[in-house]
């Protein structure tokens, strides 16, 4: 019999064995069963940590979140420009790690207050150059709304770096199209260039966040 004793089952575990498994089987796969069997357990001792599958997407969006912290390159004399740029930009990379990411974090709650910190900062640098709390707020959830949803479309595409989803071709597309020139032109901006289509819409959201704040 052997001696090897295995780690402790707790939150931190399944949940990263939950990632893991994420990049394998998609978010409609990612089930209790399929994780207790990753972890060689039966599927009621997970419900000793997690009540049902979104208490264990909350840990899951929590535990991306301090990864994707933890890798944070932010300077002491950002701008709020170049910290909504840096944050974005990171939470970016942070969901397409994960096949699904975005749609896991999406309408997750995070299960801790490690967000504060960041968050209580950029609300910092945008009330001291001139916002109220309410706009900094503003300004705030609408680049994260902005990222999370280009993702979530981004991911349907491309569910990881590399791969794409059938029917996504753009020359079959143009084909099929061919009777609406424009239309059909349009799907290479639709569906191809997803960096430099980002950094675009966010490069713009925060222009018109200025131009607001000027304004007001």
């Amino acid at each position: 019999m052997s001696s090897e004793r295995r780690a402790p089952l707790d939150r931190r575990r399944v949940a990263d064995t939950a990632l893991r498994l994420l990049n394998e089987v998609g978010l409609d796969g990612l089930t209790l069963r399929a994780i207790a069997r990753e972890l060689d357990v039966k599927a009621p001792a997970l419900y000793w940590h997690f009540k049902d599958k979104q208490a264990l997407l909350d840990e899951m969006a929590t535990e991306m979140y301090r990864r994707m912290a933890a890798r944070s390159a932010f300077a002491p004399d950002d701008t709020w420009q170049e910290r909504l740029l840096k944050a974005n930009r990171g939470l970016r990379t942070a969901l397409l790690a994960y096949r699904d990411g975005a749609k896991v974090f999406s309408g997750s709650r995070f299960t801790g207050i490690e967000h504060a910190e960041q968050m209580e900062e950029i609300l910092r640098l945008l009330t001291a150059a001139g916002f109220t709390l309410a706009g900094a707020a503003r300004a705030l959830t609408t680049t994260y709304v902005y990222t999370l949803g280009f993702v979530t479309e981004e991911q349907g595409v491309q569910p990881l770096p590399g791969e794409r989803r059938e029917g996504f071709d753009v020359e079959e597309r143009a084909r099929a199209m061919a009777a609406y020139p424009l239309a059909a032109q349009a799907g290479r901006e639709i569906f191809d260039h997803y960096d430099q289509r980002y950094e675009e819409g966010l490069a713009l959201l925060i222009a018109g966040i200025e131009a607001l704040r000027r304004v007001r």
